[in-house]
């Protein structure tokens, strides 16, 4: 039942939370064109729901946009070089995807859900691993409030096709907390590897026993 109304769910909280931090957006926007030359908001090709492409939404937060992306290393460190001064404390409260707000509001992703990767990184998955995108990407995930970058690729397709396997209202309840903690503690605090006999009886197709 909740997989039929989460849409709608998603995209009035969407609607409310654009019409709030818009002022706070505007001013995120402004300080990011005065800071460097190039748009304050960039946006990317990504792949959704059931490997439909879409433009993802984000803040500019490097000195350029075209940095190659790195399946097994997706996050990227803060003493990164190419990263902007103002675009390390947005990165680092995760303020850089709130323009993405706008994709849910589209119906392009929803608020939880896994995150969504570049089509060249889909074209790389096992069969096992693209039944991730049986759900809409999402601003936040079960993945990134159990280690996240601390994860490998594998147990971060774990804990996506864990949550596509068992999408509740609780459940996003729950990760909504959790992604709150991860910007207070950090990552680390929440990392939970993945077993083995789990991970194999998720590659089986099995219902694996528990995630996050």
């Amino acid at each position: 039942m909740y997989k039929y109304i989460k849409s709608a769910l998603d995209r009035v909280c969407a609607a409310l939370g654009l019409i709030v931090l818009a002022i706070p957006l505007l001013l995120i926007a402004l300080a990011i064109r005065c800071e460097s030359r190039g748009k304050a908001i960039f946006k990317q090709v990504r792949t959704g729901l059931n490997g439909k492409e879409f433009y993802v939404y984000k803040f500019r937060t490097m000195w350029r946009t075209d940095v190659p992306f790195d399946k097994d290393n997706p996050v990227i460190e803060d003493d990164n070089a190419e990263l902007t001064p103002a675009g390390k404390i947005l990165r680092k409260l995760k303020i850089d995807e709130f323009p993405q707000l706008i994709n849910v509001l589209r119906g392009e992703m929803s608020l939880i859900g896994p995150r969504p990767f570049m089509p060249v990184y889909y074209e790389q998955y096992a069969n096992w691993e693209k039944e991730r995108l049986s759900v809409k990407p999402g601003m936040s995930g079960l993945a990134q409030v159990s280690g996240n970058g601390y994860l490998t690729s594998e147990e971060r397709s774990y804990y996506d096709i864990y949550y596509a396997r068992h999408l509740s209202f609780f459940t996003d309840v729950k990760i909504m907390f959790k992604t709150v903690g991860v910007l207070l503690l950090g990552e680390k605090k929440f990392l939970k590897p993945v077993s083995v006999a789990d991970m194999e009886k998720m590659k089986g197709g099995e219902s694996a026993d528990k995630a996050a």
